[in-house]
């Protein structure tokens, strides 16, 4: 039988247009739950809204790597750190297909490409649409990251036949100038807001072990969850100190926090996607696992993600083998 929480945050209303907005307060109360009531919580939201069984399987691919002109404390892409990463062109629209065949051969539903750039060129418009479209003739889900969007550019990758674009927030408001300085928490939102305007679904977390306070990472999962519409997507990173940038010594997360963070994000966006990110070569199975049950249901499959290591196809299958997870099958009315 689930326990009594005297307190008014015991109901967080689901994703729809006639959910009031989530407080600060209320999000503060649900992270500080026992542990094992936080899990129970969220474990039980999960299953009402998810088969708790299936991880969906996601490929990331960098189309353009490094040389990027923002100042991201976290990347080894920016041009402002020296990180030893070389500066590539964009990537041809055949090898970039190459590789997503590839990807959906090894069991990916969803094909994430994503660029180094504080905003595309519209000179690269067109290759980026046809690896959309090609992409989307394989038969799998595609996903952008770009940098920032103009509404003429997020209507255009509509066009394409775009499923999801992803801009992370990153942090919350109040701690993101110490992160990043080149563009401002306003930008990252208008970017959102443009790409939910053409019709695109939107893609949106952020970093965990930034230095932030457990009151910044409930923040930012407030301020996804009382977007107009939240993200359908939200992954959650878990950071991978980049030697050369400027988060390079940062402390390392403490693996309950960041079970915590998940339980939250599953509770405020019950039928959102929480994807286990960044970080999982530093995690313990165990605490995999506690993610898996806390409601994260997407992860990344490869060797890479973008430039970091990223636990192999081997390890992850003896992993859902143990766990007795399966690949979520994607179904998609043409």
């Amino acid at each position: 039988m689930q326990p009594h929480i005297d307190h008014p945050a015991q109901e967080v209303p689901c994703n729809g247009s006639s959910r009031e907005p989530v407080t600060q307060p209320e999000a503060r109360f649900i992270y500080n739950l026992p542990f094992n009531d936080l899990l129970f919580r969220a474990h039980s939201i999960h299953r009402a809204n998810f088969d708790p069984n299936a991880v969906q399987m996601s490929r990331l691919l960098s189309v353009k790597t490094g040389g990027c002109a923002e100042d991201c404390g976290y990347c080894s892409q920016s041009a402002h750190y020296q990180t030893g990463l070389k500066a590539s062109k964009l990537m041809q629209v055949e090898r970039v297909l190459s590789e997503a065949q590839r990807a959906k051969d090894g069991g990916a539903t969803r094909y994430c490409m994503g660029a180094a750039w504080r905003s595309p060129k519209d000179r690269d418009m067109d290759a980026i649409v046809a690896m959309v479209e090609g992409v989307r003739a394989l038969g799998m889900e595609t996903c952008m990251t770009l940098g920032m969007l103009t509404t003429q550019q997020s209507a255009r990758l509509a066009d394409a036949g775009l499923d999801y674009y992803n801009h992370n927030v990153d942090t919350s408001e109040r701690f993101y100038s110490e992160i990043i300085t080149t563009r401002t928490f306003a930008d990252r939102l208008e970017t959102l807001a443009n790409v939910r305007k053409a019709g695109i679904k939107v893609c949106a977390g952020g970093i965990l072990g930034m230095g932030e306070t457990a009151e910044d990472r409930i923040s930012m999962l407030v301020t996804l969850a009382n977007l107009p519409t939240p993200p359908e997507s939200v992954p959650i990173n878990m950071l991978i100190p980049i030697p050369g940038s400027r988060l390079a010594n940062a402390e390392p997360i403490d693996p309950i926090d960041f079970v915590r963070t998940i339980a939250l994000a599953r509770i405020l966006m019950p039928s959102s996607h929480v994807r286990l990110s960044a970080g999982r070569t530093d995690m313990s199975d165990e605490t995999q696992a506690l993610c898996f049950f806390a409601g994260a249901n997407s992860i990344f499959v490869g060797e890479t993600l973008l430039t970091a290591d990223n636990p192999g196809e081997d390890h992850d299958a003896a992993l859902f083998r143990r766990l007795g997870l399966k690949a979520e099958q994607l179904e998609r009315a043409e």
